[in-house]
């Protein structure tokens, strides 16, 4: 039986293309936040036949049952750089153009060896946040360009 290794949080790659650019890859991110899937519980009601004590009708009982899914946004933060790409596809949303302006992409988790282990996709997503870091003239810390994706979805696919 052979163990399994851990993963760790250090070991990803994020690449974000957006359709029109002539860039190969519109961003890579050093960190990734909100990845989170919830499925709401729903709690029914029903009366059943069998009977309780002294009473005239049946017994209640209650049911959990799966609900409508809820994906968080997902938060990208990565040192700034001179392409306006993703300001641009801000921009677009915020000019009415949401609707065409929606993406896919994936979040890719390496081994220490540099090999695939997991991979998440996500889609529908589009930019409902965009913040730069706070600006200090005596500061030596690199600029981080930050941008929040609301997503309709993601899955697991390796």
């Amino acid at each position: 039986m052979s163990e399994k290794e851990i993963l760790t949080a250090s070991r990803f790659y994020l690449e974000l293309k957006l359709d029109g650019s002539n860039d190969a890859v519109d961003g890579v991110f050093m960190d990734c936040k909100g990845f989170k899937y919830t499925q709401e519980v729903v709690e029914v009601c029903e009366v059943t036949p069998d009977k309780w004590g002294q009473a005239s009708g049946g017994r209640v009982r209650r049911m959990k049952i799966p609900g409508n899914v809820k994906v968080n946004n997902i938060v990208l933060r990565r040192g700034m750089t001179s392409s306006k790409t993703l300001w641009q596809w801000f921009d677009k949303i915020q000019t009415g153009q949401w609707g065409q302006q929606r993406r896919g992409g994936s979040v890719t988790i390496y081994d220490q060896a540099s090999t695939v282990q997991a991979r998440f996709e996500f889609e529908g997503a589009w930019p409902n946040n965009y913040t730069i870091s706070d600006l200090n003239a005596g500061s030596n810390d690199y600029e981080i360009e930050e941008l929040e994706l609301a997503c309709e979805g993601f899955k697991r696919v390796q």
